[in-house]
């Protein structure tokens, strides 16, 4: 096994960002932290408050999740997930999947293009990468 095959993604979704009634599940996932926050863009048509949880998952299980959240993330109101392990990171819209190397300014940039095609605010097209 790789490095990178062992490797751990860790990310962070917004429960708003999903659409009603979706499930995110058959995807092994360790939540590390939940919380709320005042995160929300108004112009944006975002809610003011999130619930941010902070999550890890195996490098084997990683792009499984990308395909689920892809199905389960609101393509409307501008929302994404992203996660990344030290060599590779997943940001995911609802029906559209970016994966890349870290710190490959093209791929990135084409995932901040479509974040902003997206309705998400410049200011928060900022995962790490």
């Amino acid at each position: 096994m790789s490095v990178m095959d062992s490797a751990t993604y860790s990310g962070a979704l917004i429960g708003e960002s999903l659409r009603p009634d979706a499930t995110v599940q058959g995807i092994p996932l360790t939540a590390t932290r939940i919380f709320r926050a005042a995160l929300g863009d108004a112009k944006a048509g975002q809610p003011q408050f999130w619930t941010v949880i902070e999550f890890e998952v195996a490098a084997d299980s990683a792009a499984g999740l990308a395909e689920v959240l892809s199905g389960v993330i609101s393509p409307d109101g501008g929302w994404y997930c992203d996660f990344h392990s030290a060599e590779q990171v997943f940001v995911v819209f609802g029906g559209r999947i970016f994966r890349y190397p870290r710190g490959d300014r093209e791929a990135r940039a084409a995932a901040e293009a479509y974040g902003r095609s997206a309705g998400v605010p410049d200011a928060q097209l900022d995962w790490p990468d």
